[in-house]
């Protein structure tokens, strides 16, 4: 096999898939890895499974106005370049596959994706969209653009998410605008302003970040007071910091285990690596 190195993560591949077949691995099963005589040794217990006495369990009644997964959009999410929503796996199976057929679980597991369709509870649409698996997340793919686009969705929007009758079901509920007095104290009215010349530049360096997908920023070698002009780019659950890092790694020497501490001040990204 293949040890192959990820950023924050080291892949085992090469002949996993074939192991995954083989041994019938499936989610929620307990792997158990150590190194010993030049060899990577792995097991994976077998579970002894009791057969519970037969009991007639009743239908659960659906209540449509239930909606078991809930997620605040971020920038991630509504990134029309690379548009996909991840779900945390548990929801998922907990309240999506759970509904599926051993077929359809199975088809997942070894496809890693597949069809479904997708229902926008507000506007009655239906959209043919894909759920992929991805380790720890699900990816719901396919339109997931097209409903950014059509229901300008933006960071801090909630999206419910619910399985019923063979379909996913979606809302993101409108916000209700409430109206503003017609006359607002002048003194309210000036703090209101300086708040937003305030805010301004933060604002449009977030509506560039969206918009671009990077940004440049000023870092600061906090250990050396070195000033370096780098870039801070989004990928997709990450953001990356780019430009000047391999200058910085070869600089301070920098290797695998050592701990970088980041944070913001005065306008500068600072950073320091304790020796």
């Amino acid at each position: 096999m293949k040890l192959k190195w990820r950023g924050s993560y080291y892949n085992l591949i090469g002949k996993w898939g074939r192991i995954v077949r083989s041994k019938g691995l499936d989610v929620g099963k307990e792997i158990k890895i150590r190194w010993f005589n030049g060899c990577l040794h792995f097991s994976v217990p077998q579970q002894v499974l009791s057969v519970p006495p037969l009991q007639i369990i009743p239908a659960a009644v659906v209540q449509h106005d239930q909606w078991p997964i809930r997620k605040v959009l971020t920038l991630s999410d509504v990134d029309t370049n690379h548009p996909f929503l991840p779900l945390a796996r548990r929801s998922v199976e907990d309240h999506i596959l759970v509904h599926w057929t051993p077929q359809q679980r199975e088809l997942l597991r070894s496809e890693e994706q597949v069809n479904l369709n997708a229902r926008d509870v507000d506007t009655g649409e239906i959209y043919v969209m894909k759920l992929r698996w991805r380790g720890n997340y699900y990816n719901l793919i396919g339109k997931w653009g097209k409903i950014i686009r059509s229901k300008g969705l933006g960071v801090g929007k909630e999206i419910k998410i619910r399985w019923a009758n063979g379909c996913l079901h979606f809302s993101v509920p409108y916000e209700q605008q409430t109206a503003i007095p017609a006359t607002i104290p002048v003194i309210q009215q000036q703090q209101r302003q300086e708040q937003q010349h305030d805010e301004w530049p933060i604002k449009k360096a977030r509506e560039q970040l969206r918009n671009e997908l990077q940004i440049n920023v000023n870092a600061r070698d906090y250990d050396t007071g070195d000033s370096f002009l780098m870039k801070l780019k989004c990928r997709g659950s990450y953001y990356s910091l780019i430009g000047k890092w391999g200058q910085i790694i070869r600089g301070k020497g920098l290797q695998v285990g050592q701990e970088i501490r980041v944070r913001w001040d005065n306008g500068y990204l600072v950073f320091s690596v304790p020796q």
